[in-house]
């Protein structure tokens, strides 16, 4: 299961989130996602669990529990959507 953590604390390391969900079963990946400018953290990751189950458990578990300060907002990661179509009004490009 792929599971979305947001509102991370900027000093939290991909170790201390893999800490904290393999509490729940066994995580097979964490990611924080970084700004490719700065390389720093975004503020959000996302945890892959190896059982859908335990990652249901981790998602209950740990959606609104505090680390290093911030609440942390974790759920079911949605699929990844193709960033050619942004979502705006616009319509496509014409030049």
């Amino acid at each position: 299961m792929n599971i979305y953590v947001g509102n991370l604390a900027y000093s939290l390391t991909e170790q201390d989130l893999e800490e904290a969900f393999s509490e729940f079963g066994n995580v097979t990946s964490v990611k924080i996602v970084l700004d490719r400018d700065t390389g720093r953290s975004k503020g959000f990751a996302f945890v892959e669990m190896e059982d859908d189950d335990q990652g249901q458990e981790a998602i209950n578990g740990l959606n609104d529990r505090e680390m290093s300060g911030r609440r942390l907002k974790v759920n079911e990661a949605r699929p990844k959507t193709n960033n050619n179509d942004r979502g705006g009004s616009r319509g496509p490009r014409r030049w």
